[in-house]
């Protein structure tokens, strides 16, 4: 059996549920309630095709994870120096990929991380590539937004995306 090692964060804008395969985060997704058991949330299980046991336990690698989000939602980091592992379809795990392409504090549209990835008319679907990732604010999906400069769904709530993507503009300003 695989063991998948879990600590939840409290960030400046709600709860994450971080997880920790092998020594590569697997999961870092938004909660609502902390007590419920990592086994609830976010298909972990399914993500990675394993049948785990799901472990409550801060790690040294998960603190060192907690370590830098805390200090990317302080404005002191802006890229993740955090080893994944993402498992998905070819083409999911393209997008995810291309996520990590996106500047600190800019955003692009579906359609041009679409473009990116050489699918140029898969815009809904990188939408829902998107909406899947299980890797939030490291695999920065909050940086994609509609065509129209508009903000569209996340996995988080609207709030959440809004708080990430205000944050990174302020320290990127400084």
């Amino acid at each position: 059996m695989s063991r998948i090692y879990c600590h939840y964060l409290t960030s400046p804008c709600g709860s994450l549920l971080l997880c920790e395969y092998d020594k590569r985060l697997c999961l870092c997704n938004w909660v609502n309630d902390t007590s419920v058991p990592p086994s609830e949330y976010a298909g972990v299980a399914y993500i990675l095709k394993l049948q785990p046991v799901f472990i409550l336990e801060r790690t040294a690698f998960l603190a060192d994870v907690e370590r830098q989000l805390t200090a990317y939602f302080r404005g002191e980091l802006t890229e993740f120096s955090v080893p994944l592992y993402v498992a998905g379809t070819y083409f999911r795990v393209s997008v995810w990929n291309a996520l990590r392409t996106i500047p600190y504090g800019e955003t692009i549209s579906y359609a041009t991380l679409a473009l990116r990835i050489g699918r140029s008319n898969a815009f809904r679907a990188v939408g829902q590539a998107c909406h899947t990732n299980p890797i939030s604010i490291i695999l920065p999906c909050h940086r994609v937004i509609g065509s129209t400069g508009m903000l569209t769904g996340y996995g988080g709530g609207l709030r959440i995306k809004e708080y990430l993507l205000a944050l990174e503009r302020q320290y990127k300003a400084n």
